[in-house]
């Protein structure tokens, strides 16, 4: 493979879904084949809505509007979403959808897709790489099987409620995802996406507490943050503030690598708005600095 690839065959890549799944001998077991086929078609689209951005990455005169709440959003955003709906209407047409560019739609399985075709617009827009498409299947309110794909530097990490969490880049075949075994904060990588969101949510000291106790502290933030953690290159990944569309792909992925997604009391949920990931071992530590900054409404 090459050692940089351009975006064509970036694209070219991604739309043909270059990387399997797995191995035979590293494939998840078959405990739950409705879920792992769900899981399986979610990889499939999230490569292909992934090629729809890197069409529009780095593109000269790409325009950028505002929405409502002053965030940004392109037409590779609202594309690789109509693409996602249309692929899962398709393939489920009982299921809801749930995404961060278009309403709602309504479902009868009891089952949900949520998605977010650019987690982390700012990046993209600057055309930095570390920006990800997030798809979430959600069943009883919980993340049951979500994928984080960055397009541009051909990371992906995937996961199934039961099945562990995978990793693969490139071509590469898939291996297992795994938390870092640091036990101490002192000595780990604390992420987050940006700091002004503490201070927004009054909670700006917890951020200094947070980046004080930290070997090292770094805003590689957003999906990426998250697929960091998963991988072992960083203990904790913590946001003040984020959408269900942001969260939902997570969880899964974060407790199948062994670590803990909680809000900040240390309840495992991707309902409340905020996030706290960690590799498990200084799950504690960390929320003993988080819990004493409950959110305000």
């Amino acid at each position: 493979m090459e050692r940089y690839l351009t975006k064509q065959s970036l694209v070219a890549k991604l739309r043909l879904g270059d990387a399997p799944l797995a191995e035979e001998s590293t494939r998840m077991p078959p405990t739950d084949d409705s879920l792992v086929c769900q899981l399986e078609f979610a990889i499939t689209i999230a490569r292909e809505a992934g090629a729809i951005t890197l069409e529009h990455f780095r593109r000269e005169g790409l325009a950028v509007e505002r929405k409502s709440d002053d965030s940004p959003v392109t037409i590779a955003d609202r594309l690789a979403e109509e693409h996602l709906r249309k692929r899962i209407g398709e393939a489920y047409p009982a299921d809801g959808i749930v995404g961060e560019e278009l309403p709602e739609a309504a479902g009868t399985s009891g089952r949900r897709w949520i998605l977010d075709p650019i987690d982390g617009t700012k990046s993209f827009i600057h055309g930095v790489p570390l920006y990800g498409t997030l798809v979430a299947i959600e069943q009883g309110g919980e993340g049951a099987a979500g994928v984080i794909l960055i397009p541009a530097l051909e990371e992906c990490v995937y996961a199934a409620r039961g099945q562990g969490a995978w990793y693969t880049r490139g071509s590469a075949p898939p291996r297992r995802a795994r938390v870092s075994d640091c036990s101490r904060l002192g000595e780990g990588l604390f992420l987050t996406s940006e700091v002004g969101c503490f201070a927004e949510a009054g909670r700006q000291e917890a951020y200094e507490r947070l980046q004080s106790a930290a070997r090292l502290t770094r805003t590689w933030g957003d999906c990426y943050g998250y697929l960091l953690l998963a991988t072992g290159r960083a203990e904790v990944m913590i946001d003040a503030s984020m959408s269900l569309w942001d969260a939902a792909a997570l969880q899964p992925i974060i407790e199948g690598a062994g670590g803990s997604f909680t809000d900040w009391q240390g309840k495992a949920t991707i309902q409340s708005g905020e996030a706290v990931a960690t590799n498990g071992r200084i799950r504690d530590e960390v929320l003993a600095i988080t819990r004493a900054y409950p959110k305000s409404f």
